[in-house]
């Protein structure tokens, strides 16, 4: 594995971690700021309002520099942001903080994409986004619940500190890992021509509906376990982890099967996200099932993220492809919202826990349909395609 991809395996696993670990701390959060668990809540609104604004901003602004420059920028943004929110004194200073801290969020993730491919032949180009990848899950599976531990047994603020510890980290790790011509100065003109092809939009289009259905029950699953499935709330976090480490396995396999199967792998693996759904619907009451079908549910959702990632930059069609990349990121939050509001909007109807997971298998079913017209529409020629390979830039760095 060249040591680029460490290095912003790393930084995602920074960027996770800061990102979700707030919603271990609310509580202490509120205590040690004086206000409501409610208001500290806000922060996590906070956040993706910065990671939507961020993720094009910064990226146009880092077109005109080489990817080591802009993703070395970025995480000086974010360690910036997490020292900040460290010694914030009142909410809206940590308000202000967290809001610059989500700016480098989608960013990276763009940028990195972008830059992983680079990395390696363009056979692995799906893999190598699943390795930056991987460092996000595994923030949910060691950073967030330890983050959450040092929370309540010291302070909140030695958590975000140690966290902008990780961003220095990552800093060091790009200057002595990523190779200087990774990634050359771009043309912001020509990247904001590739929003013109008509299967970017498929692709983002894809991104928002069937991520959504990964966040109408992910957002909701804690009350789920309880409530339908009768786990005690101490066994919550054991399971979520459990699906923490199917998200993991699930990246490094969507890595593999789609450099193998391209965008034929998100059709199926949406279709078999519904039938995983429905089957959840039906055994929600029985723990173990549930549990198993949850793990699931995390195994495939997470496969698929690699290969739409790689292909909206191959749709783009252009030499770099970052600012489609960074859309790509705020599809994903897009999907977070659609996919957490239409679980909210079935719950506050009243039908029930199982209804935001019929939502999901809905959603997810709608999802593989444009997942298949995507396909027709690449095979047919009618636009360039979003799953054609392009012009492979020559591939730099090592293998150490």
């Amino acid at each position: 594995m060249p040591r680029g991809l460490l290095a912003l395996a790393i930084g995602a696993f920074g960027i996770g971690t800061t990102e979700f670990v707030v919603m271990g701390m609310l509580p202490q959060i509120a205590d040690g700021l004086g206000v409501s668990v409610s208001a500290v809540g806000m922060l996590i609104s906070a956040y993706a309002i910065g990671v939507v604004v961020g993720a094009p901003t910064l990226t146009a602004f880092g077109v005109r520099f080489s990817s080591r420059q802009t993703l070395v920028g970025l995480m000086v943004v974010f360690v910036v942001g997490n020292a900040l929110s460290a010694f914030a004194p009142t909410y809206e200073t940590l308000t202000a903080a967290r809001v610059l801290t989500a700016l480098s969020h989608g960013a990276f993730f763009g940028v990195g994409a972008v830059a992983a491919r680079r990395l390696v032949s363009p056979d692995r180009a799906t893999q190598a986004i699943s390795l930056m990848l991987t460092g996000l899950t595994l923030a949910n599976v060691i950073g967030v619940p330890l983050g959450t531990f040092v929370a309540q047994q010291t302070s909140w603020r030695l958590v975000l500190g140690g966290i902008a510890v990780i961003g220095l980290v990552t800093i060091a790790c790009l200057l002595a890992w990523m190779p200087a011509d990774v990634g050359e100065p771009g043309d912001l003109r020509a990247e904001l021509r590739a929003f013109r092809r008509g299967q970017v939009w498929m692709v983002l289009g894809l991104t928002m509906v069937g991520f959504a259905a990964l966040f109408a029950v992910y957002s909701y699953v804690s009350p789920i376990l309880t409530e339908l499935g009768g786990i005690p709330e101490a066994w919550v976090t054991p399971v979520l982890a459990l699906f923490g480490v199917g998200t993991t396995v699930g990246t490094l396999l969507g890595g593999r099967f789609g450099d193998r199967y391209g965008f034929s792998f998100v059709a199926v693996g949406l279709v078999a996200t519904s039938v995983v759904l429905a089957a959840f619907a039906f055994v929600a009451r029985t723990p173990v099932a549930a549990v198993l079908l949850l793990v699931l549910f995390g195994t495939v959702s997470f496969a698929l993220g690699p290969v739409v990632q790689n292909g909206v930059i191959e749709a783009a069609q252009v030499r770099g492809g970052s600012l489609v990349s960074a859309a790509n990121q705020g599809a994903f939050n897009i999907a977070n919202a659609v996919g957490a509001a239409l679980g909210a909007l079935v719950l506050s109807a009243g039908f029930g826990y199982t209804a935001p997971v019929w939502v999901g298998a809905v959603l997810a079913l709608v999802g593989a349909g444009v997942a298949v017209l995507t396909q027709a529409v690449s095979r047919r020629g009618n636009d360039p395609a979003a799953v054609a390979a392009v012009p492979a830039p020559e591939v730099v760095g090592s293998t150490a």
